[in-house]
C-alpha cells in the first residue's frame, strides 16, 4: 500500500493524499485581479489528483506584490475575480483549494522573470517604493526600501487579516502565510536583512516577533476549520544568515500557535546565497524540523520521481511532498505516480476512458462502458 496516497490531515482539512500543489506565481494578473489564465492555470491543476492545491503568492497590499502583475487580494475587484475562477473549476472538481498569502517586502516593484526580474525604480510609471524591517537593499545598486515603522507594521498585519478574511469569503479552505524566499516576513527573521534596534531585531526572539504576530492575527481572523500554515526558508544559504537552528524554534513557535504544518523551502533573501542543489536537496530540513519540532512538514524542492515521494514519507522525512515545476511540466503527474505505486487516485469523469487497461483500477470510480 503506497505511503504517498494515504490521506493528510492538515488541521481539520482532510486529503484524500500527500501529494500537494505548491504556490507558483503566474505574474499574469492585472491590478491584483485574476484574469482567464488563471482559470486555465487553475482548472488544469485542480484535475491533477493531488490531495490539495495551493494558489500562487497572493499579495495582501498594492505595495505587496512582487511584480506589477501578481495576484492580489486586498480589493472588492480582487475578490470578485478570484471567486469567479474558483467558482467555475469547483465546477468539474472538489480538490481542495488554498491559498498562499504574501508580502514581497524589500523584493517588490519587480519585473516578471521573463522580462528579467529587475527593481522597477519607485519613480517609473508601473514602479513603487518598496518596505522592508531595514532600509538595506536585497541586491546591491537597488533602491533603499522604506524601513517600516510600528504604524507601518500594523498596517501590515491589517493587510493580511483582511486578505484572509477574504481568501474564506471565496470558500478557499486553508491559508499559507508565506515567511520565505526572502519576501517582508522572511527579511524580518533573518539578520541579513533586519538591523533593526527595537524589540522586532537584533535576537532570535526579536526577529521572530512580528512574523508571529501575523501568523497569530491570521489564526485568529478566520474560523477553527479552516487550517492555517507557513512556508518558510530552512536556511539562507549564506553564512550568518538564517539558518535551520532558527527554523527549529520559529518552528515549535507555530506549532503552539496552532499552526497546522510547516512548508519548508529554502533561500531567497540574498543573492550572496549558495544553494547545494541536488534531488530532494530541502528534504533533510524538513526532517529535522517534523523531528525536532513536532509539527507536520510539507517537503518540496527537486522532487521529481513517484519511488522518491514514496520513500520521502515512507522514511517519515515529511507528512506530504508539493510539487511545482513538476507539475508544470506534467499536470497529470499524480496520475503516473499512482500507477507507479500501486494506489488510485481521484479524476474527472470525462477523462476515465484514458485509463490504460493495465491499470484498470487506477482511477477511482472509474466505469468506461460504452455503447
Amino acid at each position: 500500500m503506497s505511503h504517498l496516497f494515504q490521506p493528510f490531515q492538515m488541521g481539520s482539512l482532510t486529503l484524500e493524499n500527500r501529494l500537494l500543489v505548491a504556490p507558483m506565481c503566474q505574474y499574469s494578473a492585472r491590478d491584483g485581479d485574476a484574469q482567464d489564465w488563471h482559470l486555465m492555470h487553475v482548472g488544469q491543476l485542480a484535475m491533477s489528483g493531488a490531495g490539495a492545491l495551493i494558489l500562487e503568492a497572493t499579495a495582501v497590499s498594492p505595495e505587496g506584490r512582487i511584480s506589477p502583475s501578481d495576484l492580489g487580494l486586498y480589493s472588492d475587484s480582487n475578490q470578485h475575480a478570484l471567486g469567479r475562477i474558483l467558482d467555475s473549476v469547483r465546477q468539474h472538481s472538489d480538490m481542495p483549494i488554498t491559498i498562499q498569502l504574501s508580502h514581497a517586502g524589500r523584493k517588490a516593484s519587480s519585473r516578471a522573470p521573463w522580462d528579467g526580474g529587475g527593481q522597477i525604480a519607485p519613480d517609473a510609471l508601473d514602479g513603487w517604493k518598496s518596505v522592508a524591517p531595514s532600509a538595506v537593499p536585497h541586491a546591491e545598486g537597488e533602491d533603499l526600501p522604506l524601513a517600516l515603522d510600528r504604524e507601518g507594521m500594523l498596517q501590515v498585519r491589517e493587510d493580511f487579516v483582511r486578505a484572509a478574511e477574504r481568501a474564506v469569503s471565496v470558500g478557499l479552505q486553508g491559508i499559507e502565510v508565506h515567511m520565505a524566499h526572502g519576501y517582508l516576513l522572511h527579511q524580518f527573521l533573518s539578520p541579513l536583512s533586519n538591523h533593526r534596534t527595537d524589540h522586532y531585531g537584533g535576537s532570535l526572539e526579536n526577529r521572530m516577533r512580528f512574523p508571529l504576530e501575523v501568523f497569530d492575527a491570521v489564526r485568529n481572523a478566520v474560523p477553527d476549520h479552516v487550517p492555517v500554515w507557513a512556508r518558510v526558508s530552512a536556511t539562507d544559504w549564506v553564512p550568518d544568515g538564517w539558518d535551520i537552528d532558527g527554523t527549529i524554534a520559529l518552528g515549535k513557535a507555530l506549532k503552539a500557535r496552532g499552526a497546522a504544518a510547516i512548508h519548508v523551502s529554502s533561500g531567497g533573501v540574498s543573492p550572496l546565497q549558495r544553494i547545494e542543489i541536488g534531488p530532494g536537496y530541502q528534504v533533510p530540513f524538513a526532517a529535522r524540523l517534523r523531528a525536532e519540532a513536532g509539527i507536520p512538514t510539507i517537503a518540496v524542492g527537486l522532487i521529481t520521481e513517484p519511488e522518491q515521494a514514496e520513500a520521502i514519507i515512507a522514511a517519515g522525512d515529511a507528512d506530504a511532498v508539493a510539487l511545482a515545476r513538476g507539475l508544470l511540466y506534467n499536470p497529470r503527474w499524480p496520475w503516473h505516480a499512482a500507477a507507479a505505486l500501486g494506489a488510485q487516485v481521484s479524476v474527472p469523469k470525462q477523462y476515465w476512458r484514458s485509463q490504460p487497461a493495465v491499470f484498470k483500477d487506477l482511477f477511482k470510480g472509474a466505469r468506461t462502458g460504452q455503447r
